[in-house]
């Protein structure tokens, strides 16, 4: 070994003993990169006029809303809901039953036959509920998120997001 290379090595090890290793994931980018990949094939189902296009839209929709909604609940309202405020279970409970309206349209829209006036309202009403949805989740529940669980434990709940979604069977 080389002085030169042995000095470097050595800065190198005292500069990764001071400086802190890179803060993992946090739950809340996740989830804002899948609200707007969800909220881009939304927008793409409503303004298709294309049968085949639209039943597409409608499985791709399904296999990325369906383990996003199941993890979330696991992982974030579980855990808004665990806690001692009253706004925070609130809030909790209504994520579960907004995502459950959600659910239950996705599968209305999913037996309707594509291009259909029926259809076209459900896509609109789909894509209504998930803006309204996604707009008040990420001003009230993500505050909520942010104020009560450090950034270890976002990032831990992160990594219990990922584990939640694969274990999710979208049929």
């Amino acid at each position: 070994m080389t002085v030169k290379s042995a000095i470097e090595q050595a800065t190198k090890s005292m500069l990764d003993a001071m400086v802190p290793p890179a803060l993992e994931g946090d739950i809340l980018e996740t989830l804002e990169l899948e609200h707007d990949e969800v909220q881009e094939l939304l927008i793409k189902l409503t303004e298709s006029t294309s049968a085949r296009d639209q039943k597409s839209l409608v499985t791709r929709i399904k296999k990325a809303l369906i383990p996003h909604a199941r993890a979330e609940e696991k992982v974030v309202y579980d855990a808004l809901m665990a806690l001692k405020e009253k706004d925070a279970k609130v809030d909790g409970k209504e994520g579960y039953i907004e995502h459950g309206l959600a659910d239950q349209t996705l599968r209305s829209l999913d037996k309707l036959k594509p291009n259909t006036p029926e259809f076209k309202a459900a896509a609109k009403v789909l894509k209504e509920l998930l803006d309204h949805h996604i707009k008040e989740e990420e001003s009230e529940i993500w505050a909520q998120v942010r104020d009560n669980f450090t950034h270890e434990q976002r990032a831990r709940m992160e990594r219990d997001f990922q584990a939640a979604k694969k274990k999710v069977n979208v049929a």
